[in-house]
């Protein structure tokens, strides 16, 4: 079988790896691919000529075929597509602007206080293993946990059993033609739902309130406002910092609660004990996610957070609000993606408790322009951001001595309920990398590496 791969990133080489475990000596599959290029230039490439042709995520699909040509085509899929067609469990699928690794991996970690229920629970997605290699390991009596970008919604022709849709904002337009195409890609993972699937939407955000409304299954949301003070008990349990976590772990008990076919009601039904201190052992034990807010060090009373994975202004915000009682110093800015910044440029310069603002990469002069210059520092580079964060930081910590009780807490777990007020480093660029960097591990990892170097 001739088989073209349109990009050959990280999807794409395990498309490779699938299929080449499934080609047989009498039939083995040939491998053309086609990375590096515009999408204009794909037409060129005779799709026609390939018996099985996979379009990788970050290729737009309507350079492919045309849209009244898309599932029609005998020889044309995504990977995306592929997996959903021949997995044979049931699949939780999560998408949104932000907040998806941590609500899928959250999940994850819920669902595996079940052994019971379930023989396996496979994380797919951006947050876990290329979804095409865990096929062969999937049965029926699985279940399918998956981190679903807007590009693996572009062309999907089937929907998960259950879909979270998280907070919508305005994201990756520098691939998508505009906020619509952008939104038209997020909805196709509601589009092909029945009554028997269900759907989970926050209900602060009037584009998630539309996506998940024309779901055709059944229908929760949250923020939850029923059931206080109990569901505010058990998502006291959840020991990551920040409001957004509390509401992604929202979204991740309506998810199990749908799997278990249980509601609310009966979550906290006394005959349900055992149930609900599973989800209560399961919110207390994660740990959160590499480059999510993620505490990295305490040195002299200054505490460092890695939150590289904020590649977007609602992600850096959300940061900001979870440090909203701490003096707080941030470093922000990367790539240049053509995004509006006057809302991120006003919470920066407006928010109390950002003392001092580093800027960085493409987009540090277009978030300084007409500001005070004393509540920021332009930096050329990450070290150099670094060393302005830590000398700052570390005098606004000795001059806050006299006010302050400094026994700051040895671990992450007690900042929701300490009395001291340590000053805190916060790396939440709101902006893509790759300007400066691979990608947001790699702008992580540097930033990790300089702390502990300190």
């Amino acid at each position: 079988m001739n088989i073209e791969i349109l990009g050959h990133g990280l999807e794409g080489q395990a498309v490779e790896a699938y299929f080449k475990t499934h080609s047989s000596e009498t039939d083995p599959n040939h491998f053309t691919f086609f990375d590096h290029f515009e999408d204009h230039q794909i037409p060129d490439f005779h799709l026609e000529n390939f018996d099985l042709v996979f379009r990788s995520p970050s290729v737009h699909p309507q350079f492919v075929l045309k849209p009244e040509e898309r599932g029609k085509s005998k020889n044309w899929t995504s990977i995306t597509n592929y997996f959903f067609k021949h997995c044979k469990a049931p699949i939780i699928g999560v998408t949104g602007t932000k907040g998806k690794g941590t609500t899928c991996s959250i999940i994850t970690n819920l669902l595996r206080q079940f052994p019971e229920h379930f023989n396996n629970i496979h994380l797919v997605g951006n947050i876990g293993t290329p979804a095409i290699l865990e096929l062969d390991q999937i049965t029926e009596k699985d279940l399918v946990v998956y981190e679903m970008s807007s590009f693996q919604c572009w062309d999907l022709q089937a929907s998960p059993h259950v879909a979270v849709v998280l907070r919508i904002e305005p994201d990756h337009l520098d691939r998508h033609r505009g906020f619509e195409d952008y939104l038209a890609a997020k909805l196709n993972i509601v589009k092909y739902q029945t009554a028997s699937d269900y759907c989970i939407y926050y209900n602060n955000n009037n584009d998630s309130i539309m996506i998940g409304q024309k779901s055709a299954g059944q229908k929760s949301t949250y923020p939850i406002t029923t059931h206080q003070p109990e569901f505010k008990t058990l998502l006291d349990h959840l020991k990551i910092p920040g409001e957004h976590n509390r509401e992604n772990a929202e979204a991740a008990i309506l998810a199990v609660l749908d799997i278990l076919n249980l509601s609310l009601d009966e979550l906290f039904d006394d005959k349900n004990q055992t149930i609900y201190q599973k989800i209560a052992h399961g919110l207390a034990t994660f740990v959160g996610l590499p480059h999510r807010i993620q505490f990295v060090r305490e040195l002299n009373n200054v505490r460092y957070y890695d939150d590289n994975y904020s590649s977007a202004f609602p992600a850096a915000d959300v940061a900001i609000k979870a440090f909203e009682d701490f003096p707080t110093i941030l470093i922000a800015g990367g790539k240049d993606r053509h995004l509006d910044l006057t809302a991120m440029k006003e919470r920066f310069f407006s928010a109390k408790n950002l003392k001092k603002i580093i800027l960085i990469g493409e987009t540090r002069f277009m978030l300084s322009e007409g500001e005070d210059p004393n509540k920021f520092i332009l930096a050329d580079s990450l070290e150099d951001a670094m060393e302005y964060a830590k000398n700052y930081a570390e005098k606004y910590a000795a001059d806050l001595e006299s006010n302050y009780d400094l026994c700051i807490p040895s671990t992450p777990e007690a900042l929701s309920n300490q009395t001291a007020k340590p000053v805190i480093v916060l790396m939440s660029p709101g902006a893509a990398s790759f300007d400066m960097f691979k990608d947001f591990s790699d702008r992580g990892n540097q930033f990790q590496q300089i702390v502990n170097a300190f």
